[in-house]
């Protein structure tokens, strides 16, 4: 992976940059010399401006208002999730770099079908950008590439107590209905061995794909062992049907948005054959912005057309420059 050279200021336009990820990602992209950072999003008001952007109100649902705020950009992040296929056609139409975080698989086939317009227009597409699915894919690269197996295994443990906006609590809600299996994984101090549940992360869809594994599996838990157990009720039938009733919907939505049991710290560990990998810190929010900033400083060195991160950079050295930002790393041994 090339190391970003010197480059003509760049302007970025961050949408959805009011929530957790998008103002992460703001901060850590103002802080690089020649970068105009422009956070936007349909509440300018609601949040506190990170120093060194500039606000704008705007509507991505609006594609007037799209049109007008991407004038004179040349990336743009997405943080949310409104009608992320159009936007990004929208953005590489007209040469525009976009770069998105979601975690949704669905949206994620849709951004992939645009590899063609992008390339046309000389546009990079980076999908998978954050820390699940994006760290995770990294470490399941390495992984993967060092002890060729049957299957990945993938581990992601989340704080309970780190506070997310509606829109993240909302899909969370969604993939608790869709809880399919657990097995253990080990977790780098002071978590160890957990439980993990099947969670619908998109990386396990991507990554037999994009690496050529013949399959991958995504299982999450949390920092509180009394949380993950009440969560792995989730999965059951009655249970799932319930979460979909708008009323207890918007009950347990009002709950997960107020009580926050346990800590922020989190930890993904990716396990294939006898190598195992992880990486660990506090905030995922922080770190999903972190990872979307250090990808889009990357931008100039990357091809046109629509890929996942982990075909976009080398893991050893992103990931390395990656946790210099307070989080650690651990590549296990390579048997080779």
């Amino acid at each position: 992976m090339k190391t970003p050279g010197s480059r003509a200021r760049r302007s970025i336009l961050v949408l959805g940059g009011y929530g957790a990820v998008g103002r992460e990602a703001a901060h850590a992209l103002a802080g690089h010399p020649g970068t105009n950072v422009i956070v936007a999003g349909r509440n300018p008001g609601k949040a506190p401006p990170v120093p060194g952007t500039t606000a704008r109100r705007v509507d991505a649902a609006d594609p007037a208002d799209l049109a007008r705020a991407l004038d004179g950009v040349d990336t743009v992040l997405m943080c949310a999730e409104v009608d992320n296929a159009r936007v990004a056609r929208a953005c590489v139409e007209r040469g525009i770099h976009y770069v998105d975080v979601t975690a949704s698989h669905h949206l994620l086939a849709a951004l992939q079908a645009l590899d063609e317009p992008a390339r046309e227009h000389g546009a990079t597409l980076a999908m998978s950008v954050g820390l699940i699915p994006g760290v995770t894919n990294l470490l399941a690269r390495v992984c993967a590439e060092r002890s060729p197996s049957t299957e990945l295994l993938i581990g992601a443990l989340l704080g309970s107590g780190e506070a997310h906006g509606p829109a993240a609590l909302a899909w969370t809600l969604d993939g608790l209905g869709r809880l399919d299996g657990s097995w253990t994984m080990n977790f780098p101090a002071p978590y160890g061995e957990r439980t993990v549940h099947r969670f619908p992360f998109s990386d396990q869809h991507t990554l037999p794909t994009t690496l050529g594994v013949p399959s991958a599996r995504t299982g999450l838990c949390l920092d509180s062992r009394l949380v993950t157990r009440l969560l792995s009720v989730a999965g059951r039938p009655a249970v799932a049907r319930l979460l979909h009733r708008p009323q207890v919907r918007r009950l347990l939505l009002s709950a997960l948005g107020t009580a926050h049991v346990g800590g922020d710290g989190f930890a993904v560990t990716v396990r294939c054959g006898a190598v195992q990998a992880s990486f660990s810190g506090r905030r995922q929010s922080l770190a999903t912005g972190r990872t979307a900033a250090l990808l889009i400083r990357h931008l100039p060195d990357l091809p046109p057309g629509a890929a996942h991160i982990e075909q976009l950079v080398d893991p050893v050295p992103f990931l390395t420059e990656l946790a210099t930002g307070g989080f650690a790393l651990d590549l296990g041994d390579d048997p080779a």
